[in-house]
């Protein structure tokens, strides 16, 4: 058995389906309801206890387990396993009375209450010791019984602490990154606004202050968070580990501004990678960010399992408010999911809480119970399932990758940002966007990733990029692989000081262009180009080396300037963007590269993955109508043949 194998939940046959299971929010004849529900659903994997700290652990050190060991048997007996949540993240009432230093302090010094979850700082003392306590109880008592399939480690990663715990754990990360003062002082820039170290002593956690604040300090502060809370991860880790060995551990990524997690190096350390999917677009965009997210945890997942963790119901939660799926968008959404490779879908909550902040969030089971068309629609999704659990094993293969840099993006989005107005996930998403509306399949890569099965490479905003990144791209462009690199690419080391020389930092050699002088635009400018497209957000006065002029600017100070560039490299050939493009644009950028294909219907989605002996297409249709296909072979859904003119609408 390989280790991937042996890193998979046992006893789950098939996908997984199911969702966040809080029992402590009902009395126990509920339960006995919930079992015969989730059966009927086709249920076959529930995360327990993951906000229950307080349920387990009333006082300190007294427990409470005989409610959870209902739950587990009860599951059990049903066949239904269970993954099991260290529920680190919601520490109870008590915790913050008996230790309040160990409650989060934001960035302007002002202790915050409880009330809420996440009320902790990773680096107290007290907390790390309270979470290993709490993991060992766990680990001991349930590392026999038989629902246990998969544990899991606190929930998403995302509170920010700035107390002096974080400050004393900050100076001796910084220690063993920096190694001394003065190399942390070049690194920082600190002679700028006389900002030089004499004692480790003297840097604390980032708090407000009276101007732009050092953005190295900020962004390694990033780094820092990032680490700190891994290693917090890894402590448990460890524990369950030495108890449960056969037992995957995992915890739930998010993607988000909020969260300041470096998820290439997280990918590398958990045992399954569990991804959260929550759309904000009412529009197809929420197909869209559907897809990105499956194509990124498929990405960092890196040929192993993985599964979709969390996802909205019924419900996509907008920035102007809540939206209700229309009829067979969850179906649909869960079925991107799987095309593009999750082990299984499960969603925030089973069961609708009838108080608490989740109470208006929707769930598998709705406030109106299980004679509703939402819980129709989940029965039909865990009926269709089963007969998709032949793609497992069956490879998702795509020939364009997209770079993906969260160092990068927290160093645009932090203090003294070469403009407030870069977008980083913005830009990231349009790339993936333009590719998925014309049925492109994508990955996404990391800067020193071997690229030699890639037709096309995008580079997005790679702000702080090395010589070897650079080395690693010329190497693939030559070999024939076409690059597209946006603006502000290739322009600061690793530590967000900018490279000598122009704009075109490290990259200048590799798109054949020497960045002069940054233009940057406000939210209500643009500028024209040559080839009718426009510009927003940035521009730059480019000088030619080697690359030639696909189309320039028109009119201003840039007028008849080279705005997009194309550089002959070996065999291949590197494109620069030196402003930001609509959609449209973009799209016709990509046509000319020859990358698009000449005809995608805009409602249908399709996959194709691949196995030595078979070919599976999935295809998905998000309009209102029904679409026929030309199909040869069987439906994995109905298991009746498929031949020629074949009609759907799922």
């Amino acid at each position: 058995m390989n280790q991937d194998a042996m890193r998979w939940p046992t006893g789950v046959a098939g996908l997984c389906f199911g969702a966040d299971y809080h029992p402590e929010h009902w009395p126990r004849h509920i339960w006995i309801q919930d079992m015969d529900l989730m059966r009927q659903a086709g249920v076959n994997l529930v995360t327990v206890g993951s906000t229950a700290w307080s349920r387990l652990e009333p006082a300190e050190g007294e427990y409470e387990f005989d409610w959870l060991d209902d739950t587990l048997d009860l599951l059990a007996d049903n066949d239904i396993r269970a993954i099991l949540a260290i529920p680190t993240s919601s520490p109870p009432p008590w915790f913050g009375l008996r230790h309040p230093d160990a409650l989060t302090v934001d960035d302007r010094g002002n202790r915050l209450g409880h009330g809420s979850r996440d009320t902790y700082c990773v680096c107290a003392p007290a907390y790390r010791s309270a979470c290993l306590r709490l993991t060992r109880e766990l680990a001991t008592r349930y590392r026999h019984h038989p629902a246990l399939s998969i544990w899991q480690v606190h929930t998403t990663y995302r509170t920010v602490c700035h107390c002096d715990h974080s400050s004393r754990s900050f100076q001796l990360w910084l220690r063993e990154r920096h190694g001394d003062l003065a190399t942390l002082n070049e690194a920082w820039s600190t002679a700028v606004w006389g900002q030089r170290y004499s004692d480790w002593a003297q840097i604390t956690a980032p708090r407000a202050t009276t101007d732009a604040p050092n953005p190295a300090q900020a962004l390694d502060f990033r780094r820092f968070n990032s680490d700190e809370m891994l290693t917090h991860f890894g402590e448990q880790q460890t524990v369950l580990r030495q108890y449960t060995p056969h037992i995957p551990v995992t915890t739930t990524f998010e993607i988000g501004d909020d969260v300041p997690i470096d998820h290439w190096r997280w990918s590398k350390e958990v045992d399954i990678v569990s991804m959260a999917s929550y759309p904000d677009r009412v529009d197809r965009g929420a197909e869209e960010q559907t897809a990105f997210i499956a194509d990124l945890a498929r990405s960092l997942a890196g040929g192993r399992p993985w599964l979709l963790k969390e996802q909205a119901t019924g419900l996509i939660h907008t920035p102007d408010g809540p939206h209700t799926f229309e009829p067979g968008r969850l179906e649909r959404h869960a079925m991107t999911q799987i095309a593009r490779g999750a082990r299984g879908v499960m969603f925030e909550q089973w069961r609708a809480p009838t108080g608490g902040a989740t109470a208006w969030r929707s769930a598998m089971l709705p406030h109106a119970g299980p004679n509703t068309r939402l819980f129709r629609e989940i029965r039909r999704l865990g009926d269709m399932l089963p007969g998709l659990a032949e793609l497992d094993g069956a490879a998702v293969r795509a020939k364009v990758a997209i770079m993906w840099d969260e160092p990068s993006w927290w160093a645009l989005t932090g203090p003294s940002a070469p403009t407030p107005h870069v977008d980083y996930l913005g830009v990231v998403r349009q790339a993936h966007r333009v590719l998925w509306r014309h049925d492109v399949l994508t990955d996404f890569t990391a800067g020193e990733t071997d690229l030699s099965g890639y037709r096309l490479a995008i580079i997005p905003h790679l702000y702080l990029a090395t010589e070897t990144i650079a080395d690693n791209l010329a190497g693939w462009v030559a070999q024939g692989g076409t690059a597209v690199i946006t603006y502000l690419s290739g322009t600061t080391d690793h530590t967000g000081r900018i490279h000598a020389g122009g704009l075109s930092g490290v990259f200048a050699s590799l798109i054949g262009v020497r960045g002069e002088e940054a233009y940057p635009m406000l939210p209500d400018q643009s500028v024209r180009l040559s080839n009718g497209a426009t510009g927003r957000v940035w521009s730059e006065h480019l000088h030619l080396d080697g690359a030639e002029t696909i189309c320039g600017y028109r009119g201003g100070t840039l007028d008849r300037q080279p705005a997009i560039t194309r550089h002959a490299l070996g065999d291949g050939h590197v494109w620069y963007v030196s402003t930001q493009l609509d959609d449209t644009d973009f799209t016709d950028l990509l046509d000319a590269i020859g990358i698009l294909p000449s005809e995608a219907d805009p409602d249908v989605e399709t996959v194709e993955r691949e196995t030595d002996d078979d070919t599976y297409r999935i295809v998905i249709n998000h309009g209102d109508k029904p679409t026929a296909i030309n199909a040869t072979g069987t439906d994995l859904v109905s298991g009746k043949p498929a031949e020629g003119g074949y009609q759907f609408l799922l």
